[in-house]
């Protein structure tokens, strides 16, 4: 196992756009491929000693730490955005020097070597940030990736805030990054909630680390059904599909 690196996986939300009445289950439990939606999240992390696989939890906090008692976890206590996420991870990060991931326990169908090429591609260009990002012909909800004329990131335009022109981009942040943790853990001070839903949001991140003249980087290896995360009944369906093929 490789001690260098750490993985933050965001699982506290309450999942309420597919929540059925009496299901009383966190998001990340919901079971897609005959088992919870975060087992398939860390299989994929297999290659990560499980002490250096970092849960977020909140709502409905026992069911999880439970299912997953061999993993270390972090209580957000209040849901105030990603960036808010990541930090309450911050005493279990604060004495380590590696490099940290950071994804999310609703996306099971990110393979472990998308993960591994993504964590590969960071150390070999000694990155303060890499991000993981797709592309698809459809058009999605998610961030777009706003890259300068010579190809490099230059920004990520949430999908509200898109211009007519960003709106027709089809690379999407997936939202998963590896970091080097000192320099992540320094940038979460400096985030704040001055926008539209009053967050913190993780994805303001790699703009601080830019603006810091820190070199921030693109991976393109995840291929169009990884980006797939579970938000609704549809897509907890059509990853159950996903994962039993």
């Amino acid at each position: 196992m490789n001690c260098d690196i750490k993985a933050v996986v965001l699982g506290a939300g309450k999942g309420t756009r597919i929540s059925s009445d009496g299901e009383g289950l966190p998001k990340v439990m919901r079971m897609a491929g005959k088992k919870p939606l975060l087992a398939h999240v860390l299989d994929n992390l297999d290659f990560i000693d499980k002490k250096d696989v970092i849960l977020v939890v909140g709502f409905m906090k026992e069911k999880i730490t439970a299912a997953f008692p061999d993993y270390p976890h972090a209580v957000q206590y209040e849901q105030l955005g990603t960036g808010h996420a990541v930090k309450a991870a911050e005493s279990l990060l604060k004495e380590f020097d590696g490099d940290v991931l950071v994804c999310y326990g609703d996306m099971p169908l990110i393979k472990r070597n998308t993960y591994r090429t993504l964590i590969a591609q960071h150390r070999r260009e000694n990155n303060a940030c890499t991000i993981l990002t797709g592309r698809l012909k459809e058009k999605m909800s998610y961030g777009r990736i706003i890259r300068d004329n010579a190809g490099a990131f230059d920004r990520i335009v949430e999908q509200k805030d898109c211009t007519e022109q960003e709106d027709k981009i089809r690379e999407y942040n997936s939202g998963v990054y590896v970091f080097k943790c000192r320099l992540l853990l320094d940038a979460l001070k400096r985030l704040n909630n001055q926008n539209a839903q009053g967050e913190y949001y993780i994805t303001d991140i790699p703009g601080i680390l830019k603006n810091d003249s820190r070199k921030v980087s693109i991976c393109t290896s995840m291929q169009a059904e990884e980006l797939l995360g579970v938000n609704t009944k549809e897509q907890l369906a059509k990853a159950a599909r996903l994962l039993e093929c």
